[in-house]
């Protein structure tokens, strides 16, 4: 009875034995899939990531394609964990948007900071030097019915001039290869003084804004439209009654 006894509790010291051990391997295993998962983890998180960044403060409303253009991000790596949710990644994701905020420099550049509404607003495509204003225009003056945003046109000014040799009316060349930032409109769609908006904005420089001020204010703009490609250079030029009707040549610019 007594050896029976012996036998049964050895039994059963073995088999706690044998189940402790099971349990001691099984903990062992489970340890090692949570130390190589842990490692993982942080593995991925310290991985690195390409992301834009502002190089300098980028304000709000710059279009996507200044940005661009100005080389106003650097391309740079963070930590996957540090990357900022919707990141841009590739810069070809700036084309057709508008910033929404200003982004100051160091920030990574997330599609929240961008919007297509606006992109092709007139604030979003002058930067610098450049300014956009408006010039009064009719149809007979601005090429009517043809005249469209984006065109190039050699802007000439008429007036009574009183300058030097020059005494009468004079038309002049003002500016030659000028960007039409926004065309004279009307309800038609065609160019006319009679309806619609019969400005034109163009794309100037801070240094000729005030003359085209001047010669809108006090002449009348001629907008001739130039070829779209391979447009010769325009020569300065200024046409006065003498060179009109004499046949004499036109008063240098």
């Amino acid at each position: 009875m007594q050896d029976v006894f012996a036998g049964r509790l050895f039994k059963t010291r073995g088999g706690a034995v044998l189940i402790g051990g099971v349990a001691a391997v099984l903990a062992a295993i489970l340890l090692i899939v949570y130390l190589h998962s842990y490692r993982s983890s942080v593995n991925s998180g310290s991985q690195p990531m390409t992301v834009l960044v502002a190089k300098s403060l980028i304000p709000r409303g710059t279009s996507g394609s200044l940005v661009a253009q100005q080389g106003l991000y650097q391309v740079t790596s963070v930590p996957k964990d540090q990357l900022k949710e919707l990141a841009i990644t590739d810069p070809k994701a700036l084309s057709g948007n508008v910033t929404v905020a200003d982004v100051y420099p160091g920030q990574q550049l997330t599609a929240n900071d961008f919007s297509i509404e606006g992109a092709n607003s007139i604030p979003s495509v002058i930067t610098g030097k450049s300014r956009a204003i408006a010039v009064p225009v009719d149809g007979t003056h601005a090429v009517a019915g043809q005249l469209q945003t984006g065109d190039h046109v050699d802007v000439y000014v008429g007036m009574n001039a009183q300058h030097g040799n020059v005494a009468g009316p004079v038309i002049k060349l003002l500016a030659s290869n000028v960007l039409v930032l926004a065309a004279p409109s009307t309800s038609t769609g065609g160019v006319s003084g009679s309806s619609g908006n019969p400005n034109a904005v163009l794309k100037v420089t801070n240094k000729t804004a005030a003359t085209f001020a001047f010669a809108a204010d006090n002449g009348v703009l001629w907008l001739i439209l130039r070829p779209q490609v391979g447009a010769a250079p325009t020569p300065p030029s200024a046409a006065t009654a003498a060179t009109v009707l004499a046949g004499r040549p036109t008063v240098g610019g």
